[in-house]
């Protein structure tokens, strides 16, 4: 019976590694930040590893815009961009650390960003 409980207690412990790698990455990524853009650099948006927005920038020129629409669909389009790359930055890194075991498409955990 201890032939058979080896080879699980080694599948048991690789699964603990790897949650503790995975706790690991998911650390780093919520330090390291994604910028994403509209309107030809005209609004950027920052955001974590995690898609949690940090940062907005507004060029000065479009607090003038009469076009307040306008505006609003460049600030969703630069967070949409920002969210895109973080997450394709998130499922390269779990890629990497699975060694590519785990077919990835995380898109649809976070509403289809």
């Amino acid at each position: 019976m201890s032939e058979a409980m080896n080879p699980l207690q080694q599948l048991f412990q690789m699964g603990q590694q790897m949650q503790a790698r995975l706790s690991e990455i998911q650390t780093q990524l919520a330090q390291t930040t994604v910028t994403g853009s509209s309107g030809g650099g005209m609004v950027t948006a920052v955001v974590d590893g995690r898609l949690r927005l940090r940062q907005i920038h507004l060029e000065p020129s479009l607090m003038n815009a009469a076009d307040i629409e306008m505006l609003e669909d460049l600030v969703l389009a630069a967070v949409a961009d920002a969210q895109s790359k973080a997450l394709k930055m998130y499922e390269e890194e779990l890629r990497r650390v699975t060694g590519g075991l785990l077919p990835l498409n995380l898109s649809g955990l976070f509403g289809g960003v």
